[in-house]
C-alpha cells in the first residue's frame, strides 16, 4: 500500500531582487561551505570500520542527501523564477513587491510586503502572493476595504498605506 500524495499546486514564479539573493546566498552556503565539511566528516567516518553501526557516517550521508536536495531543487527553481526590479507606474493601487499597512475593524495596524512563495516570512512581514489575505490585497487602493475569509471568521481590513522601495 502506497501514500498516495496529489502533486501540489506550483507557487508563482514571481520573486524579488532580494528574495533571489537570499536563494542564491543559501545555494551557495550549501554547495560551496556546508557540503564540502559534511562530505569530508562522512569520508572520515568511513574510515572507522562498520559502516552499518557509525552514526556520523550515517547521519552524515542522511545530511548529504538532504544538501543535494535542497541544491537540486534551488538550481531549478532559480532557473524559473522572474525577479521583479521594476517598481509600478501607478504607485497608488496594490502590486507585488507593495509594503501595505493594514487596519483591522478593531483598529490594530499591520504592516506586509507582498512578496513570492519562495521568501514570504510572517514574522518579518513578508506575506506570500498567493495567500488568500494577498490575493485580495492585489489590485486594491488606499482606503479600500478588504474581507478575507480565515479559520477564526471573516476578517474585515482596510488600507491605510501602499508603499514601494526603490529597488533600483
Amino acid at each position: 500500500m502506497t501514500r498516495y500524495r496529489p502533486p501540489r499546486q506550483r507557487g508563482s514564479t514571481y520573486i524579488t531582487p532580494e528574495g533571489e539573493l537570499a536563494l542564491r546566498e543559501e545555494l551557495h552556503q550549501l554547495w560551496k561551505v556546508e557540503r564540502p565539511t559534511v562530505a569530508d566528516a562522512v569520508h572520515e567516518a568511513a574510515k572507522n570500520g562498520d559502516r552499518s553501526e557509525n552514526g556520523d557516517y550515517i547521519y552524515g550521508k542522511r545530511r548529504l542527501r538532504e544538501i543535494d536536495s535542497r541544491v537540486r531543487f534551488l538550481n531549478k527553481r532559480l532557473d524559473e523564477l522572474e525577479v521583479v526590479r521594476r517598481i509600478p507606474d501607478d504607485k497608488d493601487k496594490i502590486y507585488f513587491g507593495a509594503w501595505v499597512t493594514l487596519e483591522s475593524a478593531e483598529g490594530e495596524e499591520t504592516c506586509w510586503r507582498v512578496v513570492g512563495p519562495d521568501e514570504f516570512d510572517l514574522a518579518s512581514g513578508k506575506l506570500s502572493m498567493d495567500s488568500p489575505l494577498a490575493r485580495a490585497l492585489l489590485g486594491k487602493h488606499l482606503d479600500d476595504e478588504i474581507q478575507v475569509q480565515s479559520p477564526s471568521g471573516q476578517q474585515v481590513y482596510y488600507v491605510t498605506d501602499i508603499r514601494y522601495i526603490n529597488r533600483d
